[in-house]
């Protein structure tokens, strides 16, 4: 098995796929969200557990995902 083929011995690269990656993104924000919504409504129960970082690891992933967004619409 070699590594490396020389260029005459190269298939020619595939086009690329379109795929509407706006969507993925939304999806992952509205899940980031709904998990959001539940730590908030079990907030004392997290908190006394020591689990209250769950609320900011919801809120970073809409953070996050608000930023791909942008991206995506400047790109």
């Amino acid at each position: 098995m070699r590594l490396y083929l020389r260029p005459d011995e190269r298939h020619p690269s595939p086009e690329p796929l379109k795929t509407d990656d706006r969507k993925a993104v939304l999806v992952g924000t509205a899940v980031w969200f709904t998990l959001l919504l539940g730590t908030l409504i079990m907030r004392d129960d997290l908190l006394a557990s020591g689990h209250g970082w769950w609320i900011w690891t919801c809120a970073a992933g809409i953070g996050l995902g608000v930023v791909g967004l942008v991206f995506l619409h400047r790109r």
